[in-house]
């Protein structure tokens, strides 16, 4: 390529004056021509010339596939002259056509010169090439060619509109997709936790930038505050630097954004950050810190103010989830430790045993919800001892076989308490107290039932539960030592228990054994 050099002589003094008021970047005009004179010639003619008080940038090129070359490399060519005869008779009309259909350009607007009218008529090259105009060299004086360079710059001015509007609504449409797309995983996920991940992630794939972020939640009560102090700003989830960030304490720079995002009660975007204000109703905000955002225009802006909205809904539907699930849990623990103290078990034994169920379903490959609901619902499972008299259930020998009888009643009268209810929670914890002293070769009570017809919530409740009751002491027993707890659990794979969960209980007996210690005799 062969920028022009004429622009430093003296005939071009006056450019440099004049480019300190143009309003945008110049147009920029290719010359296809193999005669120098031509050049110079053209320049210029158009040495004065300004549309939209924008000058003219040349660009030179002397043959047809220098000037593919050319095309190649440089960006934003509104126009070309183009010399119909230079290195062949046709090599103009050649990188016509190249222009168009392999260099896929519709938008350059192209205008063929010639100084030999007779080799291609005028009628059958604009019949036969997309040209925007054909001129003979002898009749293309300067205010002919000044005319036509207005009228090819308005038609490419005008295209270049029509499609930047045009992907304006492209983008802004697959932009609407993107938030649909992301927010719509968002109501999903159950967990604050999940959701404090799955926002950075969704973020990151609405804006398609990787960026260092940081969510976190704040109490609208503290963030009235004008003294608001940095540990009432709780961290969920980051990325890049912050991924392990819960711990430490917040860049001052970082945390006078976030202040000022919570006292103006807004977005804001300063420099090359972005701080992102989603109120709930529910009284709490959360934040979202990002850097590095250079790349986001208004239309990225206009979409996080849509995410933000569907964020809020979100967030809110999750802590009203979350407030509802805690309270069943909670009434859910209280039951449990009843039956707990009732019967005299080791202390904080139904905490164990949902800890204890979590890990196992989560090792069996259940999937979050599934371990989160084993995990609330398990401290259910003895829930019919509530009937089950002081002479039977606290007696420390053997029991006779009428004492039995009664004992074997509490599944069927823990599925009476709990079942016949529309939540999950209940309906799982009901299962577990009907199925959980079935045996996985149908010698358990109270119906007899093996293998897979046995839920896998009350097979996992099995070992769980036999693995604390052996570990700790009872009324009627003193505490076993581990190892022969796990070699107790071994020998009932495949007649008490469930041999695949058996096995994963052993293989991971670390998991467990670290459970058992943190929640032995603790407050």
């Amino acid at each position: 390529m062969l920028i022009d050099m004429a622009k430093k002589s003296p005939l071009f003094s006056g450019k440099k004056k004049a480019a300190e008021t143009e309003t945008g970047p110049a147009w920029r005009i290719l010359i296809v021509d193999d005669e120098p004179d031509v050049h110079t010639v053209t320049k210029l003619a158009l040495s004065r010339f300004k549309l939209d008080n924008r000058g003219i940038e040349f660009i030179n090129a002397y043959s047809g596939e220098e000037a593919k070359r050319v095309l190649q490399d440089e960006k934003d060519v509104a126009m070309a002259f183009i010399d119909v005869v230079m290195e062949s008779d046709h090599a103009g009309l050649e990188l016509v056509k190249w222009i168009r259909e392999e260099h896929n350009d519709r938008s350059i607007r192209l205008i063929l010169r010639t100084g030999q009218p007779g080799q291609a008529p005028e009628e059958d090259v604009i019949v036969n090439y997309d040209i925007n105009d054909y001129k003979a060299k002898a009749e293309l004086d300067s205010r002919k060619l000044i005319t036509s360079v207005y009228s090819a710059l308005r038609s490419y001015r005008d295209i270049m509109e029509i499609e930047a509007a045009k992907q304006t609504q492209i983008r802004y449409r697959e932009g609407l997709e993107r938030v649909v797309k992301a927010t719509s995983g968002l109501f999903e996920l159950r967990t604050l936790y999940h959701f404090a991940d799955g926002l950075l992630t969704q973020v990151a794939n609405l804006l398609n930038l990787n960026n260092e972020t940081l969510l976190l939640t704040c109490n609208a009560i503290d963030a009235m505050s004008k003294d608001l102090s940095t540990d009432k700003l709780h961290i969920l989830a980051g990325t890049g630097q912050f991924a392990s960030h819960h711990e430490q304490a917040i860049p001052e720079p970082i945390e006078k954004l976030l202040k000022r995002a919570l006292q103006e009660q807004t977005c804001l975007y300063e420099d090359n950050l972005f701080v992102g204000y989603f109120p709930a109703k529910s009284g709490w905000i959360n934040l979202l810190y990002m850097d590095n955002i250079h790349a986001i225009g208004d239309l990225d802006k206009k979409l996080i103010d849509i995410f933000a909205i569907n964020v809020g809904v979100a967030f809110e539907n999750l802590l009203l989830n979350k407030e509802l699930e805690d309270t069943q849990s909670e009434l859910i623990f209280r039951l449990g430790d009843v039956v707990e103290s009732r019967s005299k078990e080791a202390a904080n034994h139904v905490k164990r045993m949902a800890e204890y169920c979590y890990i196992l379903a989560k090792l069996a490959g259940l999937d979050d919800q599934q371990a989160d609901l084993i995990k609330h619902a398990s401290p259910m499972h003895d829930i019919g001892k509530i009937a089950t008299p002081d002479a039977v259930l606290l007696k420390p020998g053997k029991l006779n076989d009428e004492e039995w009888q009664i004992m074997r009643q509490h599944p069927a009268i823990g599925h009476q308490i709990l079942g016949n209810s529309e939540r999950p929670i209940l309906n799982a914890a009901a299962i577990i107290a009907l199925q959980h002293h079935e045996k996985y070769d149908g010698s358990g009570y109270p119906d007899g039932l093996k293998g897979d017809e046995i839920h896998i919530f009350a097979r996992i409740v099995a070992i769980a539960d036999v693995f604390d009751a052996l570990s700790h002491e009872r009324c009627y027993k003193p505490a076993w030592p581990l190892d022969e707890v796990i070699a107790e659990i071994a020998k009932g794979a495949g007649s008490h228990f469930d041999p695949d969960l058996t096995s994963l209980f052993i293989d991971n007996i670390e998991h467990f054994n670290k459970v058992r210690l943190a929640l032995t005799d603790s407050n």
